[in-house]
């Protein structure tokens, strides 16, 4: 092969990342904005509707594992088109049925089918840019963002014009046919994440201990979990959150989508950064740090205060999850580890994620107060900086 052919198929397959890891977020953002409106159509508990985003979340954390199973069984190539098929058409669906049943059984596909595709993405990067895989990490979070804003952002714009959440909803369909005929352009054959069968064996002979019962994998696990309620809370609740301080919907909405462009634009920026400047724990004492300035100022209830912790919080929700996906690259040496470390870090840190806005919810259902949604969060941050503490700095490897 052509060292041009190769740049091409390199190029080719980097967008393809990019584009299947877009079709991991509108679905589950997209129903954040539209939650008030569904609760009322469908005549729901603030805790009922909460489940639309809680449930894909437990389904990411129970199923995770699935995913060196399936590359196992079926291979990588079959497994992502299975995926993407999986979305696209329970997103759909909810474009022609509005009802509670289909909505829940939508997000429990969907959830399983992100829970599967996030850990063999993980895996395809260490094995094909082991040299890079720090940037090709900050290409997949950067998709991730697109993905999150398009949701969060635009879902609510459709309301506005069409009127109906259904349309609104079952919309994001569409990006799913353009992520399966890119990945068909990119992937050739029954592709798999490689075994490597060299080093499992030399890992047996030597009792190499599982990720479950290593210290910091445990560590990785509540980390995760930690960052990813931070990010499903904040999508899923800071449009109630300010409306309830005296924004319109269409403010509340654009504010969001603000915050959500803002961490498209860091997405891309941060990663890079990662590689000139690697110290973990600089980047997540920043970003926690500004967490919590933004929570301070969501709290103020002040028209232009408000406007503001978009900013503020669009920097942690661009730089945690970046980050949070390079602690299982850091700590192993092949990608069947990557696979096994991040599928334990994503069972277990997305179980933890799916928890956390179901009690906003509960909360919210019997105090009308989102005083404890906006505690909930500064406590998750603060957490997060004791984490920092355990984890410490990237262990460096000695060739």
């Amino acid at each position: 092969m052509s060292q041009r052919t190769l740049n091409h198929s390199v190029i080719l397959l980097l967008i393809t990342i990019f584009i299947v890891s877009v079709n991991m977020r509108p679905a589950i953002t997209s129903i954040g904005p539209m939650l008030d409106i569904i609760r009322d159509d469908l005549s729901l508990t603030n805790a009922q509707v909460s489940l639309l985003t809680a449930l894909p979340v437990f389904c990411m954390g129970l199923f995770a594992s699935m995913a060196p199973v399936l590359n196992r069984r079926l291979g990588l190539n079959r497994s992502m088109y299975l995926m993407l098929f999986a979305i696209g058409f329970m997103t759909m669906l909810r474009g022609f049925y509005s009802n509670y049943a289909l909505l829940i059984i939508s997000a429990i596909f969907i959830g399983i089918a992100i829970a599967i595709m996030g850990p063999l993405l993980s895996a395809m990067i260490k094995q094909n840019f082991p040299e890079r895989s720090t940037s090709v990490i900050g290409v997949y979070s950067f998709g991730m963002g697109v993905g999150s804003s398009l949701g969060a952002g635009l879902t609510a714009i459709f309301f506005e014009s069409t009127e109906s959440y259904s349309f609104s909803l079952g919309i994001w369909a569409v990006l799913t046919i353009v992520g399966i005929l890119f990945w068909k352009l990119s992937m050739k054959g029954n592709i798999r994440v490689r075994q490597q069968e060299t080093v499992i064996t030399e890992q047996r002979k030597t009792g190499a201990v599982s990720p479950w019962r290593q210290k910091k994998a445990w560590l990785h696990l509540l980390f995760f979990g930690l960052q990813a309620s931070s990010f499903f809370c904040i999508i899923t609740w800071i449009v109630p959150v300010v409306t309830d301080a005296g924004m319109s919907l269409v403010q509340a909405s654009m504010l969001l989508s603000l915050m959500m462009t803002i961490q498209i634009v860091l997405n891309l920026l941060f990663p890079l950064l990662y590689e000139r400047f690697p110290k973990r724990k600089f980047w997540l004492f920043l970003f926690l740090t500004m967490g919590l300035i933004a929570i301070a100022l969501l709290g103020s209830g002040i028209s232009t205060l408000m406007w503001a912790s978009a900013f503020f919080m669009a920097i942690p929700l661009a730089g945690l999850f970046p980050i949070a996906l390079l602690f299982p690259l850091d700590a192993t040496e092949t990608a069947e580890d990557t696979n096994t470390w991040t599928a334990m870090m994503q069972t277990g840190g997305y179980l933890i994620a799916g928890f956390l806005p179901l009690l906003i919810a509960l909360l919210y259902d019997w105090t009308s107060n989102h005083h404890y949604t906006l505690l909930i969060l500064a406590g998750l941050f603060v957490a997060m900086i004791g984490l920092t503490f355990l984890i410490g700095e990237r262990e460096t490897k000695v060739e």
